[in-house]
């Protein structure tokens, strides 16, 4: 990770996971499960902290939205995309509200938290694999 990436991750009051995500926590991941499956455990895990509140979901879309009412106040949006049979990507967006122009990382501490839980429900399989699975 360069300077600009470190800098940039601290100057952002939103983080988003992606395919090649510089910081390799943050890469999309890959799970060996059907959609079904994994969106119903990721909404078990919103579901089961008070600190959040699934806002809608949708099993077609492949999206939950949900408001973080913790320690401070978020919005999640989660994805989950199947890619190839039994394999499911999920990805992760979340925006910390505050006055200031950035979070300090928080909201990426928030989503590595998320991905410890969802590899406790379902087997994770890697991150970045996009490339790999589409051949």
């Amino acid at each position: 990770m360069g300077i600009k990436d470190k800098i940039n991750k601290y100057i952002s009051a939103h983080t988003e996971t992606k395919e090649k995500h510089v910081d390799k926590e943050l890469q999309t991941r890959y799970y060996k499960t059907m959609k079904d499956k994994s969106f119903n455990e990721l909404l078990n895990i919103f579901h089961q902290n008070s600190n959040f509140k699934v806002k809608s979901s949708s099993v077609d879309r492949g999206e939950i939205i949900v408001d973080g009412i913790g320690k401070k106040r978020i919005f999640v949006i989660a994805t989950v995309v199947m890619v190839a049979p039994n394999r499911t990507a999920i990805d992760f967006a979340v925006t910390t509200e505050t006055v200031l122009p950035m979070d300090f990382g928080y909201s990426a501490t928030v989503i590595k938290s998320l991905y410890q839980k969802v590899d406790q429900q379902l087997e994770y399989v890697g991150s970045g694999l996009g490339d790999q699975l589409m051949k």
